[in-house]
């Protein structure tokens, strides 16, 4: 992976400094809606962060499902422990991995799963092929994976360019990664949408039988 944010200090802040809720929750709204997952479901969500994605799988896999968080960063698993806590979800697992190396990782009694998402990190990510397909390699067939990254904005949002390359910039981002690209070649069905003037890409497929 490329070199970490200092998350020591910044984590406890990411949630305001991140711009999450006027630009970047929409990219997690319309991932999740994407996934259609039923109630139940076991979810792991790769560098998971603060736990940002947390509430709305909730919404969608009820007390009955679990999420798997995993991150590289102890204090942005500190930050979603207290998340989870805070909020009584008692089928979260938090677990302290390099998302490149979960196939060295033991993900706990859910594998494989029903989902995986990753959301604004592949592209943090120099092995982020490797990270997409340990993602698909633990979900099961007929599963869905779910990525959002960040591109340059489209079209009459180009003129924000220059914010957003900054933002990724400081976040430690590649604006031309582009990892969903990957994913037609991986996974059946793929589903899109393009949210943020299309500085936000989601993709969502469906894990192929073997």
């Amino acid at each position: 992976m490329k070199k970490p944010m200092p998350y020591t200090i910044s984590a406890r802040m990411y949630d305001v400094i991140s711009f999450e809720w006027p630009i970047y929750r929409a990219g997690r709204t319309a991932a999740i809606d994407l996934m259609a997952l039923p109630a139940g479901s076991h979810v792991l969500d790769v560098a998971c962060g603060t736990g940002l994605n947390f509430a709305l799988l909730q919404r969608r896999i009820g007390p009955t499902g679990s999420i798997t968080g995993v991150d590289s960063s102890p204090q942005m698993l500190e930050q979603a422990r207290r998340r989870a806590t805070s909020a009584g979800w008692e089928n979260v697992t938090l677990m302290s991995a390099d998302a490149t190396a979960l196939d060295s990782v033991y993900l706990g009694d859910h594998v494989p799963f029903d989902a995986a998402i990753s959301t604004y990190a592949l592209s943090l990510m120099a092995r982020w092929e490797v990270a997409l397909d340990a993602m698909i390699s633990a979900t099961r067939a007929g599963g869905v994976v779910a990525v959002v990254d960040m591109q340059k904005p489209v079209g009459r949002a180009e003129l924000w360019t220059p914010l957003a390359r900054l933002a990724c910039r400081l976040g430690g981002s590649d604006i031309d990664a582009h990892p969903w690209t990957a994913m037609p070649a991986r996974l059946d069905t793929v589903q899109s949408a393009s949210v943020r003037g299309g500085h936000i890409q989601v993709r969502v497929g469906s894990v192929p039988s073997v």
